[in-house]
């Protein structure tokens, strides 16, 4: 399993969000650029970077300063936030490495799986952000969390698999920012289903025994934030996770 350290931009700043709650930020000093030549430094081949301005207005907002973080790091980029048409697909693909798409797999399925088989899928990142019911059923949410969908995540990573579907980002929202654990029983159930999709798991990493819980799930990936950001995983803990330290 590869750690991803995730970055999230508002308003050109490094924040975090409490389980996607735009009214519960957490704002970093530490510059953008500057902690993505930190990642690297530790180790890390990719950076996972979260547009969130752009995930709230619809449209990209803050490519020229993730332009910056790839330039400067020389880390490979997996980006998203407010990619919904085309156009703006287009624009984050000159930029990032990976481009995530969010909503859009709920709302136009048939566009998205048209993009995985022009695109690549190795280009493109479906982010499937889950809220887990007292069954046990994982239902999707869309439009930065807003908003409830009636599309569950088996019957929609069923959907994507005859186009070649390769990279999906889960999301708890519920352990999101919130530093209670992730769900290992759901990233165990996906890598089960699914063994030929990359899972990134992402929501609710704490420290270095969270990261090993993953780790044992097999999910290719793990997406950590704020528990970087605040210390709570060590540098030497980090690099364990990091395949270039």
């Amino acid at each position: 399993m590869e750690l991803i350290p995730a970055i999230d931009l508002r308003d050109g700043r490094c924040v975090r969000l409490f389980k996607g709650d735009f009214e519960r930020e957490t704002r970093y000093t530490v510059d953008p650029v500057e902690l993505g030549i930190r990642y690297r430094e530790l180790g890390a081949r990719w950076l996972h970077v979260v547009d969130l301005d752009g995930a709230k207005q619809g449209a990209p907002a803050n490519l020229a300063l993730v332009a910056r973080i790839r330039e400067r790091s020389s880390l490979r980029v997996q980006c998203g936030g407010g990619v919904r048409d085309r156009q703006s697909l287009q624009r984050v693909l000159k930029i990032a490495d990976r481009v995530v798409i969010g909503s859009l797999a709920v709302t136009a399925p048939e566009l998205v799986g048209s993009w995985l088989k022009e695109f690549g899928a190795e280009r493109l990142t479906l982010a499937l952000d889950v809220r887990v019911g007292p069954d046990g059923e994982a239902s999707i949410a869309t439009h930065g969390w807003t908003r409830a969908s009636s599309a569950m995540l088996a019957s929609t990573v069923e959907f994507f698999v005859p186009a070649g579907l390769k990279h999906v980002l889960c999301t708890d929202i519920d352990r999101d920012g919130a530093l209670g654990g992730p769900n290992i029983e759901l990233y165990a159930d996906c890598v089960r289903r699914w063994p030929a999709v990359a899972f990134q798991a992402s929501g609710g990493v704490r420290d270095a025994a969270d990261l090993a819980a993953l780790a044992a799930t097999e999910v290719a990936a793990a997406i950590s934030g704020r528990a970087l950001l605040d210390g709570r995983i060590n540098d030497s803990e980090i690099r364990r996770f990091l395949p270039s330290a």
